[in-house]
Parts: C-alpha cells; sequence; structure tokens
C-alpha cells in the first residue's frame, strides 16, 4: 500500500483513512544470502531486487482488503491468494508499523506473499537467471520482471 497521510501511532481504526493507494511490490529475496546471515536484510538488498509498479492506484479505486493476488513463475501458477486471507491485515500492519516508525505520504508498506513462494516446495523451487515472474493483483494490473 502507499500512504498518503502520515502518522505515527496510528489506530487499526483509523488505518485505512492513512492509505493513499496500491501498487504491486515484487519481494525478492537471495535465499543463499539469506541463508549466510541471522538477518534478512541482506537476501533482500541487491540491486534490481523489489520492482515496483506499473501503475498506482487510489484506495477508491479497489478494495485492498479484498482483491485477488496471483504469481507465476515462467507461466507456472505458484500463487493464488486474497488479500482478505493474508495473515496480517492492512489496518493491523499500520498499527504495527506506526507503534515505532513515523509514516510519511509516500511510504510504502508491502503486505507479504502468499504460500506458494518456492522455498516451500519439496525440493525447492529456486528462481534463476532466465525466469520470468509475472505478478497480477486485481484492480492494479500485472508487473513482470525478468531475473538476471
Amino acid at each position: 500500500m502507499v500512504i498518503g497521510k502520515g502518522g505515527k501511532g496510528i489506530s487499526k481504526a483509523d488505518a485505512m483513512k492513512h492509505v493513499w493507494g496500491y501498487t504491486i511490490i515484487n519481494d525478492m529475496t537471495a535465499r543463499d544470502w539469506q541463508g549466510r546471515h541471522s538477518q534478512w536484510l541482506l537476501g533482500k538488498s541487491f540491486d534490481t531486487f523489489c520492482p515496483m509498479g506499473p501503475w498506482l492506484v487510489t484506495a477508491d479505486e479497489m478494495d485492498g482488503q479484498n482483491t485477488d493476488v496471483k504469481c507465476w513463475v515462467n507461466g507456472e501458477l505458484r500463487q493464488d491468494a486474497n488479500t482478505k486471507d493474508f495473515i496480517f491485515d492492512i489496518p493491523t500492519l499500520i498499527e504495527c508499523i506506526s507503534a515505532g516508525i513515523t509514516l510519511y505520504p509516500g511510504d510504502l508498506i508491502a503486505t507479504g506473499t502468499p504460500a506458494g513462494v518456492g522455498i516451500g516446495y519439496k525440493p525447492p523451487k529456486y528462481l534463476k537467471s532466465g525466469d520470468v515472474v509475472k505478478i497480477e493483483i486485481g484492480g492494479i494490473g500485472v508487473l513482470e520482471n525478468p531475473l538476471k
């Protein structure tokens, strides 16, 4: 989600008043680097990681709390969920994050990812150079990224 109205200590009851809109974020992770360190920072911080877009959609144009989220890798559907089924809903995320971090207009909050990430398969299905990841979120559109 994209924050439109900043704040700190935002309650769940007021959280949606702070959402300007939504976009797609592809939260990439280098599992090999993640496994070498006790922190996730390095595994999520390489150049080209975290592509976003291609659109920003205002909160009045869609219901970010009830929209489909799908992800394909090389045409194989790996994730098929709805935001209403996420472990933490948008108001909870905003309340929790703003308890310790001041949110400012333009800040982005990634909601997390539904089941179906490569590490969850037996055996794991890790991404490799040449793979194409396509994410579709209802009401926003499609973000497609080739891996180099």
